[in-house]
């Protein structure tokens, strides 16, 4: 990525941020940007989101996003109106690393447990 790219995606990241938390999160709900992937014709951004939502299925909350998808752009094009010719496309994506990792970690731990027991079964 160039370096245009790079901070164009950092100004995205902020700025949706900002607009997902205070327009588009329900209550009880947390929404966060986690990373903004641009083309390098700046003309498509691939947002990943993260949703913290205790007693409430998440499935919901990105169909409310991607509903709601113009809305989203517009609002992004009035804050970064200045900086870019055409405002990006927005494409929003399920971000799976916290999953990733738990799933790694727990791969981690069961291999411990393993090298536990090898090692009590050769004394």
């Amino acid at each position: 990525m160039s370096i245009r790219t790079e901070r164009l995606s950092s100004v995205i990241k902020k700025d949706l941020g900002q607009i997902l938390q205070r327009n588009y999160q329900p209550s009880g709900v947390f929404i966060t940007v986690t990373q903004v992937r641009m083309t390098d014709d700046l003309s498509i951004a691939k947002v990943y989101l993260s949703v913290f939502s205790p007693n409430r299925e998440v499935k919901s909350i990105y169909k409310y996003i991607d509903d709601h998808q113009d809305e989203i752009r517009y609002e992004l094009a009035s804050k970064i109106k200045n900086q870019v010719r055409r405002i990006p496309e927005l494409l929003f994506y399920e971000d799976d690393t916290a999953e990733y990792v738990n799933r790694i970690e727990n791969l981690f731990e069961k291999v411990r447990k393993e090298r536990k027991e090898n090692n009590k079964d050769e004394e």
